[in-house]
């Protein structure tokens, strides 16, 4: 896995990798938007009982500021594993990943500790993103993810957002098994934690890497990492150190040649 700083840039996070130029790529903080505390101030989640109208309006900031093509597809996530077909899909519906090979359909999941991941493949003629919780990634989300481009795995680079790192995701003895049954070298991303013997750490790059790798996937074709939400407080919302809070984006579209 590639480890870049990524270019963070007034209230936005964008990807360092090497995507081609139709491909455009972001990801929000918890900057710049109208939210009130503890949602301050760029929440984009409705679904976190923050105040419907300000998320609306954080929403329509958020277009207008990256000038984006069109409205991005909101999904109703649910740490599953369906992928939505972007040009098949309602908003609201069930899906924790969704997939586009046309332009100007913006890609987005929402995340506040788990993993956003974005693909793309060389040609930039196909985008996902997918939102990998444990409870997906050990699921299969990025496998199916990678399966619905309908494109040679070695044609596929991979940005893995900003989560929660390891020295913050305490799990218990049920996830480091449920990870490790299915794919034994996940023992490595998993750490005693110092603090309490019967917990374990868990590395859910790392983990993301693995998966990745099953289908194809080269670690030098993933890039990003490295960030953790958790210790990250003015940068990025934390599930887990906050419990109420907001949702950051992770944005993926192919634009128009020369855009």
């Amino acid at each position: 896995m590639t480890l870049q700083l990524e270019n963070v840039m007034s209230d936005f996070i964008y990807p360092v990798w090497p995507a081609p130029d139709s491909v455009k790529s972001v990801m929000t903080t918890r900057s710049g938007g109208t939210s009130l505390p503890p949602f301050d101030s760029m929440n984009l989640g409705l679904h976190v009982d923050d105040d419907r109208s300000v998320v609306l309006e954080n929403r329509a900031a958020l277009k207008k500021k990256l000038a984006l093509p069109n409205d991005p597809l909101w999904l109703n996530q649910v740490h599953g594993t369906k992928i939505a077909n972007h040009a098949q899909f309602k908003e609201g519906d069930d899906a924790d990943a969704v997939v586009s090979h046309s332009v100007n359909d913006v890609c987005a999941i929402m995340t506040a500790d788990c993993l956003p991941v974005l693909f793309c493949n060389k040609q930039g003629t196909v985008v996902a993103a997918a939102h990998a919780g444990w409870r997906g990634l050990q699921s299969g989300i990025l496998e199916k993810s990678v399966a619905n481009m309908n494109c040679d795995p070695n044609e596929i680079i991979v940005w893995l957002g900003a989560a929660i790192s390891q020295a913050s995701f305490e799990v218990g003895e049920e996830v480091r098994e449920a990870f490790v049954s299915v794919h034994g070298e996940s023992e490595a991303a998993f750490i005693r934690n110092p603090q309490n013997n019967e917990k374990w750490l868990a590395d859910i790059y790392e983990l993301a890497k693995i998966h990745l790798g099953k289908v194809g996937i080269s670690s030098e074709a993933i890039y990003g990492g490295g960030r953790c939400t958790y210790k990250e407080d003015a940068l990025f919302f934390s599930y887990r150190r906050e419990a109420r809070t907001g949702r950051m984006a992770s944005l993926i579209w192919l634009s128009q040649a020369g855009d």
